[in-house]
């Protein structure tokens, strides 16, 4: 259990950190087209991904500290 929860929170924080770029503008992938929606930009995603990051934190040091 301590490897899939260690695993789940590499992932959350992977894509907080990368929606969290997008959010903000740092990413920019998939590059915007007129008509499509993407992320990129779109501040609502900073905090979106900002806590998806943090979710994945406190699994890691969930994961790191049980017995």
């Amino acid at each position: 259990m301590k490897t899939v929860t260690l695993i789940l929170g590499l992932l959350a924080l992977v894509f907080g950190v990368f929606w969290a770029g997008q959010g903000y503008g740092l990413i920019q992938w998939p590059p915007p087209e007129p008509g499509h929606f993407t992320m990129v930009g779109h501040s609502n995603w900073i905090y979106i991904g900002g806590a998806v990051a943090l979710v994945g934190l406190v699994l890691i040091v969930f994961s790191r500290r049980r017995a």
